[in-house]
């Protein structure tokens, strides 16, 4: 009389390819960054802009009046407000935030292409509120933006980079 025999488990070779895929998938989606995408105007083309730190600006206002700024910051929008604060505000007080005046003057477009930055795109518009942005244009203090509570505006926006 023979002796039952363990049974043997034997994994087919496509769960195997399949688990093994399956996981280089997830592990590629997981390990992507975020495309950065920059959106220009061709006004101001031939201006140097001083890259400076948005506390550095907000704490020096008055040195960067009529300057031409790079600075990155948090933008946010609403019903009555465009603004842009310290990233490392969730919002604050509107006197440590910059007004930020977009305007058709200076149509800004993704770089490369002709879509632009309000236009409606692929079912949808791009969105920029609550993302860090980097922004170039023209610092104002005599104008404060809605409600004249904020610190200055930058204006002749050239460049948005999300």
């Amino acid at each position: 009389m023979a002796l039952p025999q363990p049974q043997q488990y034997h994994f087919p070779l496509f769960s195997v390819l399949f688990s093994v895929f399956f996981s280089a998938a997830l592990f590629s989606l997981c390990s992507c960054k975020h495309e950065s995408k920059t959106y220009t105007s061709a006004c101001d083309m031939d201006i140097s802009f001083k890259k400076v730190s948005f506390e550095q600006l907000v704490d020096s206002i008055k040195n960067y009046d009529q300057q031409y700024v790079e600075v990155s910051g948090k933008y946010e929008e609403d019903k009555e407000l465009s603004a842009l604060f310290s990233n490392g505000l969730t919002s604050g007080p509107d006197n440590t935030a910059l007004w930020v005046n977009f305007s058709q003057d200076c149509p800004l477009y993704l770089t490369g292409t002709h879509q632009g930055l309000f236009e409606y795109n692929d079912g949808q518009f791009t969105q920029i509120n609550d993302q860090a942005i980097t922004i170039r244009g023209l610092i104002n203090i005599g104008n404060k933006g809605h409600g004249k509570k904020f610190k200055a505006t930058i204006e002749r926006i050239s460049l948005v980079r999300l």
